[in-house]
């Protein structure tokens, strides 16, 4: 077959194409996930902080039209504090989560010393598989912790925790705070609550949650690790009336 110089030209064109299309392709899948990333931290900020800020406005001026309440259901999932509190918190959380941690660590406990038997604190899985590959196994790790009477000595564990969340701390969190070991690797092998955890993240979901940590007061819904006097303005609201 005879090929003309155009038509060479037009398959060295088509070749250099080629390379190019391949070399954009590259790219874009590497850059890809960040970009996700990027999107969806500026989701938060911008989203989430401002309707933060809105409901503890319309807190601080007593503006109910103004707040937005969800029905929550706390399901039987473990809580702290009286059933019968004047404030309900339901928590959305990760158990690997760094700014759930800064929370726990900065707000939860003076916030439940500081309102002790006034609040009653729910604690729903949300585990964000996709980025933190332990979240899934400490989410069921705690809740095995529970069947032994122990799922807020494991909670504090993990959250109090400067060692990486892996397998191993994970086992070794048990073993900190003296459960039976046997019977906590039995209840993890067995996957007895896979199906309660992937229930919390279908909930969570179906409100419309989107990150950790996400929590509702009373219903009013607060996201991300927002500071004490943010807690603190709508307890007092909810307590007041």
């Amino acid at each position: 077959m005879v090929y003309s110089p155009q038509s060479r030209k037009s398959r060295r064109s088509s070749k250099t194409n080629k390379k190019e299309n391949t070399h954009t392709a590259r790219v874009y899948y590497f850059i890809l996930p960040f970009v996700f990333l990027l999107g969806f931290g500026l989701g938060f900020l911008v989203w989430g902080r401002g309707g933060v800020d809105n409901q503890a406005e319309a807190a601080q001026n007593n503006d109910e039209e103004a707040l937005m309440r969800y029905d929550i259901s706390v399901d039987d999932d473990p809580y702290i504090g009286p059933l019968d509190a004047p404030v309900t918190i339901i928590m959305f959380s990760d158990y690997q989560c760094y700014y759930c941690q800064k929370w726990y660590l900065e707000v939860f406990g003076l916030l439940m010393q500081t309102y002790e038997g006034q609040i009653r604190f729910v604690y729903r899985d949300f585990p964000l598989t996709g980025i933190h590959d332990s979240a899934n196994a400490a989410a069921e790790a705690a809740n095995c912790a529970g069947d032994q009477g122990k799922y807020w000595d494991y909670f504090n564990k993990v959250y109090s925790s400067t060692t990486q969340l892996n397998s191993t701390a994970i086992h070794n969190y048990a073993s900190e705070i003296s459960l039976d070991l046997e019977e906590f690797t039995q209840c993890l092998s067995s996957n007895k609550y896979t199906d309660e955890v992937k229930a919390d993240l279908a909930y969570a979901i179906a409100l419309g949650v989107q990150s950790t940590p996400t929590f509702f007061v009373n219903g009013i819904p607060v996201v991300g690790a927002q500071p004490y006097q943010v807690f603190a303005t709508l307890v007092e609201q909810e307590i007041s009336k």
